[in-house]
């Protein structure tokens, strides 16, 4: 994927900012097409660019703390995209036609940045640059590189900075694309793509009317919920009582614990229609659970029909089928086993008897 530059601002910001104070920014050029082509920037960033079109973002990631993320500018329902201020920025960005236009914009996108909580010293990069091999329109990347202090030379505002490789670090680089590519060629004027490999989250702040979709287990925890309450609803057909706000208590127990144990209060049909309604809107979506100290995870679809739940003579069973065992890891006695029947297996497992777990301190040395 191959990119024309068209004008490119480079900024560098000042003081750590960690207290909210000591923070500037300076502007040290401003460049078009040709002055990039023969600037130093040139074989630092051109790579970059496509680096960051083709990193992978989900719409609902699979932890909060997921690196690259897709965000969809806010509106009021029924008003228009135009209707949001940073939509209508990257826009005039996108829309410069001279340097000063350009670095006009730029400044006031770097004025936002700065007003972000934990803002840290760095170089801060604007670009309108074309992939011209899959579309005409103008795509935004917005970069902040950290210097490498023991090395970095900065030089004059003609000169830019010297042996650009030696000065900026792309390893934690942040970015922002915009408009989001899901497909080469195909651009999403809703949505932008945001990078920050640290754990700051102070550069996706600072674009205040930009939302983020929510985490898959935020997401579904959220849907559970709902169907938590629905059942509810359902089951006590309005009647309030001492026994309905028990019943309510414990699963708000349940649902604020982090280690959650099995509530065994729905039948395994109802099981099966919650996770049916989740795995409409989600196909991927898996189920992990501990068994004591063995740990499974599946697809969540899987469940009553390849994965199942059972009590056997007072012990829980997690029972898996399938048509062939696969094993990845390093090569273990088990792989030679000839399965007994399942009869003989539920056997054992009816001989054993639950007894209270073991002083944890028990084996512990007295010092």
């Amino acid at each position: 994927m191959d990119f024309i530059v068209h004008h490119l601002s480079f900024f560098v910001i000042q003081g750590d900012g960690s207290d909210g104070a000591g923070k500037a920014f300076k502007h040290f050029q401003t460049l078009d097409g040709s002055e990039y082509a023969e600037s130093e920037l040139k074989s630092f960033l051109d790579g970059e660019f496509q680096r960051i079109c083709k990193r992978k973002a989900e719409r609902h990631p699979s932890t909060e703390a997921a690196p690259t993320k897709i965000g969809r500018f806010i509106v009021e329902p029924g008003y228009e995209l135009d209707s949001n201020p940073n939509y209508n920025l990257l826009q005039r960005l996108r829309q410069a036609d001279t340097n000063n236009e350009f670095h006009d914009f730029a400044d006031e996108l770097v004025r936002l940045y700065m007003d972000a909580a934990a803002v840290r010293g760095g170089a801060f990069i604007i670009v309108k640059a074309t992939p011209n091999k899959h579309t005409d329109e103008p795509l935004l990347f917005m970069l902040k590189c950290d210097f490498e202090p023991k090395i970095a030379r900065i030089a004059d505002e003609k000169k830019l900075i010297s042996h650009v490789e030696m000065a900026i670090s792309a390893r934690n680089m942040k970015s922002i694309q915009y408009p989001f590519m899901p497909e080469e060629g195909m651009l999403e004027p809703w949505e932008l793509k945001i990078h920050q490999a640290s754990h700051a989250r102070y550069f996706e702040d600072f674009l205040r009317f930009v939302s983020y979709e929510k985490a898959m287990p935020e997401l579904m925890t959220e849907q559970v919920l709902t169907m938590v309450h629905e059942y509810m609803e359902d089951k006590w057909q309005g009647q309030e009582g001492e026994e309905r706000e028990q019943e309510a208590g414990r699963y708000e127990v349940w649902a604020a614990s982090e280690k959650r144990e099995l509530q065994e209060q729905w039948s395994p049909e109802q099981v099966a229609a919650a996770a049916e309604r989740l795995i409409v809107h989600q196909p991927d979506l898996s189920v992990a659970f501990k068994l004591d100290s063995v740990s499974v995870k599946g697809p969540l679809s899987e469940f009553g029909q390849s994965i199942h739940f059972a009590v056997y003579n007072g012990r829980y069973v997690a029972l898996i089928e399938g048509d062939a065992f696969q094993f990845d890891r390093s090569m273990s006695p088990v792989e030679l086993l000839q399965p007994p029947d399942l009869l003989e297996v539920l056997e054992l497992v009816g001989r054993k008897k639950k007894e209270p777990a073991a002083d944890s301190n028990a084996d512990e040395p007295p010092f």
